[in-house]
């Protein structure tokens, strides 16, 4: 997983909230990515490099340059994409 686009790494850069971006220790961090893939092949790749996000894989949502995204939605280097745990409010 180490394309290079240029002399970059090519990445998707990953925005985490609440809770996920505690389990993240940032709230912006590159993911490499060498090739398209699935959001759901992405989020597997997410959950094997934070473990500790693994538990929550069925509650998050992701979203892919601003818009929510499917499991079987494609995530390309370049894009942006969003970590959302569920989050309640009153």
């Amino acid at each position: 997983m180490s394309a290079r686009v240029g002399s970059e790494m090519a990445h998707v850069r990953m925005l985490a909230f609440a809770g996920a971006r505690e389990i993240l220790g940032a709230a912006e961090v590159d993911m490499p990515l060498s090739a398209p893939c699935s959001v759901a092949e992405l989020l597997e790749q997410v959950c094997h490099r934070w473990p500790a996000l693994a538990p929550y894989r069925r509650s998050l949502r992701l979203a892919v340059n601003g818009a929510y995204a499917g499991g079987a939605d494609t995530v390309r280097v370049g894009d942006e994409v969003a970590i959302i745990p569920p989050v309640a409010g009153g």
